[in-house]
Formats: C-alpha cells, sequence, structure tokens
C-alpha cells in the first residue's frame, strides 16, 4: 500500500495519476483534508480516508497499512509548517509505516535565504530521527512559481521583478512522474535525492528572451528595487509574511540556491524534462 498527502493538490494530485498507471488501484491510498474532493479517486477503486496535519488521529488512521508514505509538504511556511511535517511524522511512526518519502526541494538547507528551503531542512532532520527507512526528494523549483511571477509581464511585456540569479525551473508533470517511479522501485534512494531539475538553469533575462521567441512579442526584464517590490506586493493585498517569502526567493537566486542543473530527473522519466519554454507556450495557451 502507498499512501499520498495532499492527493488534490498539484503535485499530489498528478503523482497519484501516475501511480494508478503503475500499480492497482487498492494499492493507492490518498490522505485528504476533504474526501469529497477525492470522490473520483475513491469511484476507481483508491482508498480514500480523511487525514488533517492537524489532527494527528485522522493521519493514524489514513496512514493504516502502508508500506511506503509519500508525504506532500504542507502550503506554510515557518513554525507552522515544521510542526505540521512533524505530526505527520510522528503519525507515520505509529502506524507503522515502513518508508516515508517527503516532497523537499533542492537547496534545502538551514541556511537558505529563502524560508520555504529552512523548513525542509528541518523536515529532513525529523524524517533523520526517526530511525525509519526515508527519501527526501529534492524537487526542483516548480515552473508554476515563475509563472505566476511572470503573469504582470504577459500583459506588459515587461518582467519588473527584483535582480535575480539562475534558477532550474522544474514542471509538475515531470516530477509526478519520477515521484511514481521512485514509489514503484522502493528503496532506490535513501535520504536526500540528487537535486530533480529541468534541463537548464534560467534568469528572467533570459526567460524575456524565450518569452519573446514562443510568443513573438517583445519581452524585456527590468530589474526592480527590493524595497520597492515589497512594497509594491503589500500593495496588491500580500500579507507581510508572503511578500517576504516571495522576495527571499530572489535573494535566494542571487545566492545561486537553485542553479544546479542534474541528470537524475530526465534518468528517472525516461526523456529530457520539459524546457521552460514549453511550459511558458502550454501556461499561456491555457
Amino acid at each position: 500500500m502507498i499512501i499520498v498527502t495532499g492527493a488534490t493538490g498539484e503535485l499530489g494530485r498528478r503523482t497519484v495519476e501516475r501511480l494508478l498507471e503503475r500499480v492497482p488501484a487498492d494499492r493507492v491510498g490518498v490522505s485528504v483534508r476533504d474526501p469529497h474532493r477525492a470522490r473520483e479517486l475513491a469511484d476507481r477503486g483508491v482508498r480514500v480516508r480523511q487525514g488533517s496535519f492537524d489532527d494527528p488521529a485522522s493521519l493514524a488512521h489514513a496512514f493504516e497499512g502502508a508500506e511506503q508514505l509519500l508525504l506532500v509538504s504542507l502550503d506554510r511556511t515557518g513554525e507552522e509548517c515544521v510542526t505540521g511535517h512533524r505530526t505527520a511524522i510522528d503519525a507515520a511512526v505509529r502506524a507503522g509505516v515502513g518508508r516515508i518519502l517527503y516532497t523537499s526541494q533542492m537547496g534545502a538547507a538551514h541556511d537558505s535565504r529563502f524560508q520555504a528551503c529552512r523548513d525542509h531542512a528541518r523536515t529532513e532532520d525529523l524524517l533523520r530521527a526517526t530511525g525509519l527507512p526515508w527519501t527526501a526528494l529534492r524537487n526542483g523549483f516548480y515552473a508554476a512559481s515563475a509563472l505566476q511571477f511572470l503573469e504582470p509581464a504577459r500583459h506588459t511585456g515587461d518582467i519588473a521583478l527584483p535582480a535575480d540569479g539562475p534558477v532550474a525551473w522544474t514542471g509538475h508533470d515531470d516530477l509526478a512522474d519520477a515521484t511514481a517511479v521512485i514509489l514503484t522501485q522502493e528503496g532506490r534512494f535513501e535520504g536526500p535525492t540528487p537535486p530533480l531539475t529541468g534541463p537548464a538553469a534560467l534568469d528572467f533575462g533570459t526567460i524575456a528572451e524565450i518569452a519573446s521567441r514562443v510568443t513573438g512579442r517583445r519581452f524585456t526584464r527590468s530589474p526592480v528595487p527590493d524595497d520597492t517590490f515589497h512594497e509594491q506586493a503589500l500593495a496588491h493585498g500580500a500579507p507581510a509574511p508572503i511578500a517576504a517569502l516571495m522576495l527571499s526567493i530572489f535573494a535566494a537566486a542571487r545566492n545561486g540556491e537553485f542553479a544546479a542543473v542534474d541528470p537524475t530527473l530526465a534518468q528517472l522519466i525516461g526523456r529530457e524534462p520539459a524546457p521552460f519554454a514549453a511550459l511558458l507556450e502550454r501556461a499561456w495557451a491555457e
């Protein structure tokens, strides 16, 4: 039995779909906050149980019988994030889970300039302390984040963002394929994986060139001072912690924390990961 948390989210949902191409549905279970949102999976024979990272008893029930648990990281930051992960890991230990796999991130480190990477590092410490077999999937930075940053430029033609550095932007679909491979080849990685990245590390100057080529329109790149970006984010309604979090992505990129490009993802999925140009073209066509 393979149990997946966050199975109605972007990565979890895709991973379950890829698993169902590889194993019978009765070997797959999901732990979700709202089982009604996973009704279609239940109809296909997937075991659906309610599980909340704020309710340890629900997680113990949701994780029951798991040989492997894919713990999809929470969409939280700081102590709230790590506390939720600790609750899930403790529940997994109590449920007798055989192996825990966790969606970490390339650049996970205690001294990262990006809060989420510090949270990932602390969660990896918790996994290490369990004594259980574990795998940290060091996923490349989700290309969906770059596409969100580009949304204003889609209309203005100017990528007005803080100074950055190269980032190995990586597609959810490729990461879901790789995660399904790792889950069905049990024990392939012990501890952190190599970075699971797209084929190139790009800064937003290069992305401006890509957007120009893909669309046939001219895109420019205008660096914005960090303070100005922070103020603009607040003015557009972002809570102060989210504005700071977004800004820290650029600080970490300038520090080279997301610049690594590694062949492991391509080897796992048996093809070259989607280049950013293809991801951009698909997203903007939709």
